[in-house]
């Protein structure tokens, strides 16, 4: 089979050449950064909703896969870790609490304090997705990375991708920090830096960067139970003792600090037993947008450059790395992908 490069090691690049190298292809995986998932993929709160939610164009077609691809990847990867605790949400409107979708369930005071026995103040009502799970998308990449190269496929780190190699109109490989690299068929998942390397190729992709911060946050474990979604923040635990924090994005850093602060005590006046809590550090990732929901597939006419921009990618990214590999193995279309093609629009 034709070699694939794979540029980008996030959640969705390390997910197709997982999928391409457990196919038997020569895959090569490029990142500029130290190791995977230095990118956006680390920045993300990674609560894979079963319900609810924006789900804009070809996203709905692949939501519904994408249980089963994450329990078959637990399968494949025993050392990822699905926290399977469901999600409970409210809102400051009771209306809104009043409308539960499919799979979920509208719960009282005392299901809620059954639920988060930590909350000061339990909600009169809540929506309960039990469904719901949280990964620690950091791990899962570098898993899926890992695996890759344990099938063969070639993980390249600290290496960034300067452009495309063009000869004769044709895309041939991509130029990096350290050479050229080669193949038939290149890969693009690096996100908000997908449509730059596609200008010599005039391909229209509309692809908006949306700021989004994160704290880590130490704590008791077991202080959060479930995927919190209240009014004022959400919280989950990513692994045993430390939680993410979604922080309201504000520009400059002296306000952005300020603002990681006030969440964290906002978290403390929500749970009882969260003295110790400690702000460990916070980030902001640039998520790529996509105008029209997830934009996959061939951006040539020759086959030679494939792009894979989504959101949500940590929920996505399984159900895509395996069409994706199957597109690129078979030479046929997934029709799983048909309103995610580029040009679909």
């Amino acid at each position: 089979m034709s070699a694939v490069v794979v540029v980008g090691a996030g959640i969705v690049g390390s997910s197709v050449a997982y999928h391409l190298a457990r196919r038997g292809v020569p895959v090569t995986l490029i990142e500029q950064g130290r190791a995977p998932a230095t990118g956006v993929t680390g920045d993300s709160f990674a609560w894979i909703r079963s319900s609810g939610g924006h789900w804009p164009g070809g996203a709905q077609d692949l939501r519904e896969y994408v249980r089963a691809d994450y329990r078959r990847l637990e399968d494949e990867l025993p050392h990822i870790d699905v926290r399977r605790t469901g999600s409970l949400s409210w809102s400051d409107t009771p209306a809104q609490d009043s409308r539960a979708g499919p799979g979920q369930f509208r719960i009282g005071r005392s299901d809620i304090a059954a639920l988060e026995p930590n909350l000061r103040h339990p909600p009169d009502q809540a929506i309960h997705t039990p469904s719901d799970v949280g990964v620690d998308p950091t791990a899962l990449a570098h898993a899926l990375a890992a695996a890759a190269g344990d099938h063969g496929a070639t993980v390249l780190h600290n290496t960034a991708v300067t452009s495309l190699q063009v000869t004769n109109g044709r895309v041939e490989g991509v130029l990096t920090s350290n050479g050229l690299h080669t193949a038939a068929t290149v890969v693009l998942t690096a996100g908000t830096g997908v449509p730059e390397l596609c200008e010599p190729l005039s391909a229209d992709l509309a692809i908006a960067a949306s700021p989004a911060t994160l704290a880590r946050v130490t704590a008791p474990p077991g202080l959060v139970k479930t995927i919190v979604a209240s009014p004022d923040f959400e919280v989950r635990e990513v692994r045993d003792g430390d939680l993410l924090l979604v922080v309201p994005h504000v520009e400059g850093t002296t306000a952005l600090e300020q603002s990681a602060q006030d969440a964290l005590q906002r978290l403390k006046t929500t749970f009882q037993g969260s003295d110790q809590c400690r702000l460990l550090g916070y980030r902001t990732g640039q998520r790529p947008m996509p105008a029209h929901g997830p934009v996959i597939g061939y951006v040539t006419h020759d086959r030679s450059v494939y792009v894979a921009v989504m959101h949500s990618a940590i929920t996505l990214a399984p159900t895509a790395g395996r069409l994706i590999a199957d597109e690129l193995v078979t030479g046929r279309s997934a029709p799983e992908l048909r309103r995610c093609r580029p040009h679909a629009h």
